[in-house]
């Protein structure tokens, strides 16, 4: 398994940190090549599960998610949404965690630990790598943007 952390502190409110974070159509538009689809009803919450189908034509897979943890932030309490990927290529979880920050902003864990099928163990780290910068700048964009 590959496994990485990316942390952020963004000046907002720890609701809209996590309105941005958790609004997964805006994925689509953060993550290169990839497409969302929420294929549950809304509100989110314990149960949604979610698509994302990456790369071009021919050489595109999906990557099922399921949220099985959904505690929205609620006063100074954190939020925490946890996602476990169920796909034929991607296999692992993702956890969004959203709590204060210094000053009042909002500080922002995201954790995942991702098995590619087919993709020897020893490539794990060149993949937790890989999906730190892609995932750091996925969570930079959906920060900035409302």
């Amino acid at each position: 398994m590959a496994t990485f952390l990316v942390q952020r502190t963004a000046p907002l409110p720890v609701d809209e940190a996590w309105r941005r974070l958790t609004r997964w159509s805006r994925h689509g538009d953060a993550v290169p090549l990839t497409r969302i689809t929420v294929t549950t009803p809304p509100p989110t919450g314990e149960g949604t599960r979610v698509v994302a189908r990456t790369g071009l034509g021919p050489l595109s897979f999906d990557d099922p998610m399921e949220v099985t943890v959904w505690q929205p932030p609620v006063d100074d309490s954190p939020g925490l949404c946890r996602l476990e990927k169920r796909g034929r290529v991607v296999l692992g979880w993702a956890e969004i965690e959203v709590r204060r920050g210094p000053g009042g902003r909002a500080r922002v864990r995201w954790r995942e630990d991702i098995r590619l099928r087919f993709l020897p163990a020893p490539l794990d780290a060149v993949v937790a790598r890989a999906g730190r910068q892609v995932f750091g700048r996925a969570v930079n964009r959906l920060l900035r943007q409302s």
